[in-house]
C-alpha cells in the first residue's frame, strides 16, 4: 500500500486526548451470554490501539458497539468531541467484496449508499486505490485477484469515506504469513501517513506488538479488560524491530498476559 502524500493532523504515535471513551460497558446478548462486563476503555486519539485475547472475549462484540452496529445493555459510550457513523470505517475479516462488481464499484459503494455517483467521487476512489496500491486494478473483479489484494480492496473501500477511526476486526488473520507482515507494514504507513486512529482486533501476540502503541488484552465469560501494555518502541518500524530484543520482550510480556487472560477465562 502506498501512503498518501496528505500530512496528519498529528504526528502518528502521539495522542492529544480522548477520541471516544466506553464507560462500565455490559453486553448481554437474547440466549444470556454476557459478552461485555463493565468495560471500561480510553481510546486516545491518532493511537493504534489492539484488543488481544481469546475467542469469546468480546473483542469483535466491542468494535461493533464503537461502530453503532450494536447496543449495549449497560454503560455508555461517550465521545467527548461528538462522534458520528460517517467518521469510522470498518474492515471485517472477511472481504466481503461483491463479485459482480469492479475493484472501483466495490470501493465506490459506501459512497453510492450516501447518494454520491462515480463520476462525482471517482478522484476519491481512485485515491483510496492508491492508498493500498492498487491503482492499476480499477476495473477487475475480485475472482481476479488474490486474497491479499482482496483485503486491500476492503481497506479501500474503508477509506474511501475519510473516516477519523478505522476500526479493523481480524483483517489479516487468514492470509498467509507473508502477505500479512507485508499489509502489516503497509498498513502502519498509511498510519503514520494519515493520523487516523486504528483499534485493531487480533489474536497474534506478535502481530499486536509490531502494530501497536497499546494493546489491550481481555478474558472471557464474562469479556473483560485484564490488563494493558503501552508499547513504547518507536515508529516507524521494520524488520529490524521484529528482530530485536525489545520485540522480544514485548512478545514476552504480551504472551505472559495473554496466558493469565486464558486462565482467568
Amino acid at each position: 500500500m502506498a501512503a498518501a502524500a496528505a500530512p496528519p493532523p498529528q504526528p502518528a504515535g502521539r495522542s492529544s486526548g480522548r477520541l471516544l471513551e466506553l464507560q462500565g460497558v455490559s453486553k448481554t446478548f437474547s440466549n444470556g451470554t454476557v459478552a461485555l462486563e463493565n468495560l471500561n476503555l480510553r481510546v486516545q486519539r491518532h493511537e493504534f490501539l489492539s484488543l488481544l485475547g481469546p475467542s469469546g472475549c468480546g473483542k469483535s462484540t466491542a468494535l461493533r458497539i464503537i461502530a453503532g452496529l450494536g447496543n449495549i445493555s449497560g454503560g455508555r459510550l461517550f465521545w467527548p468531541e461528538g462522534g458520528h457513523v460517517g467518521d469510522i470505517g470498518f474492515v471485517f475479516q472477511e472481504p466481503t467484496l461483491m463479485p459482480w462488481a469492479t475493484v472501483f464499484d466495490n470501493v465506490h459503494l459506501p459512497l453510492k449508499l450516501q447518494g454520491q455517483g462515480r463520476r462525482q467521487v471517482r478522484d476519491r476512489v481512485e485515491e483510496a486505490l492508491a492508498m493500498v496500491g492498487l491503482q492499476d486494478f480499477h476495473a477487475a473483479y475480485p475472482r481476479e485477484l488474490s486474497g491479499g489484494m482482496k483485503m486491500r480492496v476492503s481497506i479501500a473501500r474503508a477509506l474511501v469515506t475519510r473516516p477519523k477511526l478505522l476500526l479493523m476486526d481480524e483483517p489479516f488473520a487468514a492470509l498467509d504469513e507473508i502477505t500479512r507482515i507485508r499489509l502489516n507494514n503497509d498498513l502502519l504507513q498509511l498510519w503514520e501517513s494519515q493520523g487516523w486512529t486504528v483499534i485493531f482486533v487480533t489474536h497474534s501476540v506478535y502481530e499486536s506488538v509490531f502494530l501497536s502503541s497499546r494493546i489491550v488484552v481481555m478474558a472471557a465469560r464474562p469479556g473483560r479488560i485484564v490488563g494493558e501494555i503501552e508499547i513504547d518502541a518507536p515508529y516507524p518500524r521494520d524488520e529490524a524491530f521484529r528482530m530485536s530484543e525489545p520485540y522480544n520482550a514485548y512478545c514476552r510480556e504480551t504472551s505472559a498476559t495473554l496466558h493469565r487472560a486464558m486462565g482467568d477465562g
